[in-house]
C-alpha cells in the first residue's frame, strides 16, 4: 500500500467483505431455523446465493426478512427460557441466585435479619 488512500479504501473494502459475510451467515442460519420452508427451496436459495450472492441476499432479507426478525426473537426467548431451566436445576430451587439475594436484601432493609446473616444467605445463593 503506497498511500494513505490505498490502505483506506482497502478498510472500507474489508469492511464491507465483513458486513456481507454477516450478512449471508445470517441468512443461512435463518433459513435452516425455518421450519416452513422446504428443503428443495432451501437449496434454491442457496443456489442463488452461491451464483447471485448480492441480489439474492437483497431480494431475501426484503422478502423475508420480516420472518427472519420472528424467529431470531423466538430462538432468544427459547436460549432464555433454556438458560433459566439450566440455572434452577443447578441451584435445586426455583428462585435464580439474583432472585434469592433480592430476598435477602427486603429482609435485611426490614431489618428481619442481620447483616452477617444477609452475607451468609447471599454466599449461598451465589454458590
Amino acid at each position: 500500500m503506497d498511500s494513505f488512500w490505498d490502505f483506506f479504501w482497502f478498510v472500507i473494502a474489508f469492511f464491507l467483505l465483513m458486513a456481507y459475510l454477516m450478512v449471508l451467515f445470517q441468512i443461512l442460519t435463518d433459513m435452516f431455523r425455518d421450519r416452513e420452508l422446504s428443503g428443495w427451496w432451501k437449496a434454491v436459495w442457496v443456489l442463488f446465493l452461491i451464483f447471485f450472492p448480492f441480489i439474492t441476499a437483497l431480494v431475501y432479507l426484503i422478502a423475508r426478512g420480516r420472518g427472519m426478525a420472528e424467529r431470531q426473537v423466538s430462538a432468544i426467548k427459547a436460549a432464555q427460557a433454556d438458560q433459566e431451566a439450566y440455572i434452577r436445576s443447578v441451584t435445586g430451587s426455583g428462585a435464580t441466585a439474583a432472585d434469592q439475594i433480592a430476598q435477602a436484601k427486603g429482609l435485611l432493609d426490614s431489618g428481619a435479619i442481620s447483616q452477617e446473616e444477609f452475607d451468609a444467605l447471599k454466599a449461598k445463593a451465589l454458590g
